[in-house]
């Protein structure tokens, strides 16, 4: 049964999936509040109008670190795969329609480099809406061998920052753990946020 993180809490993956993992896939879902003035449920027109059309664009990142906290590698819709081939994304997804994870980062934590200390999965309003407009935001954590939840964290979604940083999977003693942070943040993209990433290294 999967874990349910709060903020700031530290779990080890292999210790809550019951063993050793080699595939995780970090999963993020959300939807675009709904309007209360809209009547038929229709999504919230944000420029003028109350269209139907408008939706909101989150995007999923995982910025890779090392050691020493410095950047080795970034993965977003700008780039769908690390360098090394060990993490791979998706793709992206406009709009937050639909059950189940609207966006999944799948890591091979076999193949991550052993000069890579942590992975920091993040997610940014690429269309500049606040999570005031989101809502049922969460991420998730799923051992890919067996398709079974491992821990999910439910991201707050209220507010006007238009990111958050999500969690941290670090290695520590020889095993993978994960630090549910859910830090508010601001910018639009991974390049932005990434000032912000760092005190929480």
């Amino acid at each position: 049964m999967a874990i349910s993180l709060q903020k700031g809490q530290k779990i080890s993956l292999s210790k809550e999936s019951g063993g050793a993992l080699s595939k995780v896939v970090m999963g993020l879902g959300w939807d675009a509040k709904k309007s209360a003035s809209s009547g038929g449920g229709l999504l919230k027109g944000l420029f003028g109008g109350g269209s139907s059309s408008e939706s909101i664009d989150l995007d999923a990142s995982c910025v890779m670190f090392d050691e020493q906290n410095k950047q080795v590698d970034s993965i977003w819709f700008g780039q769908l795969k690390s360098k090394d081939g060990s993490i791979v994304h998706s793709g992206d997804n406009r709009t937050g329609d639909g059950d189940g994870d609207d966006e999944q980062i799948v890591v091979h934590l076999d193949k991550v480099p052993a000069g890579v200390k942590s992975l920091v999965f993040t997610v940014n309003s690429f269309s500049g809406q606040t999570f005031n407009d989101v809502e049922n935001a969460y991420c998730r954590i799923v051992d890919s061998s067996n398709n079974s939840e491992i821990a999910r964290y439910t991201l707050s979604s209220q507010g006007t920052h238009t990111a958050q940083i999500m969690a941290k999977v670090y290695r520590h003693n020889g095993e993978w753990k994960m630090h549910a942070i859910g830090e508010n943040g601001t910018g639009r993209t991974i390049d932005s946020l990434l000032p912000q990433i760092i005190p929480h290294l």
